[in-house]
């Protein structure tokens, strides 16, 4: 019995010294690594959104009349541009009465002004007080009347102008929403146009999240496999009564997104505390437990296991035997042993120059 024990020690011993061995024979794993962190971090809830335009409008006329142009789809049109035109020639019409009709009243009003200026020239006890206001009244009527005409005159010209529409910004032409040849009424929208440079984040959340966002405040948002900060330009504080949810927009880089686009935005859960942080690309995740491989002095690895409590853009707060300033591998987790040499490529500053989120 004694002899079977001594044995039994002596292979285990054997054993261990030969697996020593070997990992010292392994080659130097080369890491890229980051430091544990004490930082003020949130958990997030990452909600749905689009890239939407600042810009986006139904074109219309206050004319009616026949559509005689409608730029095409696709059009890319600058601010001032023609987009559509209306048959114009009844309105062209009316404008000329209007001019011919001022120029008559105008021809009238200078022929009374040279009446007035005769009398008064003449004034003698043959002209009576009575005749000289008949003709400062009839001079009186015949300003105002021009005025009035004026007044058509413009209204006229208002009209005409009104058969063709301008961009009111620069965008593409979107939709047609009436044909060439179509008649159209006043107020009916004639194109789509849409801003495709000036874009931004519309985002739909719980209520439940209203209170943690801010304006002005920065978030994290994923647009396909990337991820980049944006800011909060405006919340609206009001929920929708069957979604349960508030609207907000985020300000996003001119030229960067196409209007349509998916994107996600993290929100914050509660107020950021203070917790200990590594990167996510630190942990590995298996069925049987999240770890990570902090590098000893020796500029060996060893698995630390670790439970992962909550994410923050790309660092995951952590509950275990780490430390503030340990180092932790970033790049090679998955192929490291336990025990294994290492050799350091990079060291990632990101967690001492994170910017904190607004509280």
């Amino acid at each position: 019995m004694m002899r079977a024990t001594q044995g039994l020690l002596v292979m285990l011993f054997a054993a261990t010294a030969s697996a020593q061995q070997s990992q010292e024979q392994m080659p130097a794993a080369m890491v890229e690594v980051a430091q544990a962190s004490v930082a003020r971090v949130a958990p997030r809830r990452w909600v749905p959104g689009s890239v939407v335009s600042r810009n986006d409008a139904r074109l219309a006329t206050s004319a009616a009349g026949r559509l005689e142009y409608v730029a095409e789809v696709g059009t890319v049109v600058r601010a001032g541009q023609r987009v559509a035109k209306l048959e114009d020639e009844a309105v062209r019409l009316q404008v000329e009465d209007a001019k011919a009709e001022v120029m008559r009243i105008e021809a009238q009003r200078a022929m009374a002004e040279r009446q007035l200026q005769r009398i008064e020239q003449l004034a003698n006890n043959s002209i009576s007080q009575t005749q000289i206001d008949e003709v400062r009244s009839q001079l009186a009527m015949l300003t105002a009347q021009l005025q009035q005409a004026e007044v058509r005159h413009r209204s006229a010209r208002h009209d005409l102008e009104q058969t063709e529409v301008r961009a009111p910004f620069s965008g593409v032409v979107t939709e047609r929403l009436a044909q060439r040849g179509e008649y159209v009424a006043t107020g009916a929208a004639i194109a789509r146009l849409v801003d495709t440079v000036h874009v931004e984040a519309r985002v739909q959340a719980p209520l439940s999240l209203l209170s943690s966002v801010k304006p002005k405040m920065e978030l994290p948002i994923k647009v396909g496999s990337k991820q980049i900060p944006a800011v909060v330009r405006t919340v609206v504080p009001v929920g929708e009564e069957r979604s349960r949810q508030f609207e907000l927009r985020m300000v996003l880089a001119d030229n960067q997104f196409n209007v349509g686009s998916a994107l996600e935005v993290g929100l914050p859960e509660r107020e950021a505390t203070e917790a200990l942080v590594v990167p996510r690309d630190a942990i590995a995740v298996r069925q049987t437990g999240d770890y990570l491989m902090r590098v000893r002095r020796d500029n060996t690895a060893e698995r630390v296991a670790i439970t992962s409590i909550a994410t923050d853009g790309d660092l995951v707060t952590i509950d275990g035997p780490v430390q503030p300033g340990d180092i932790v591998v970033i790049r090679g987790v998955e192929r490291l042993q336990d025990g294994q040499r290492v050799t350091i490529l990079t060291r990632d500053a990101s967690l001492q120059t994170r910017r904190q989120p607004d509280a």
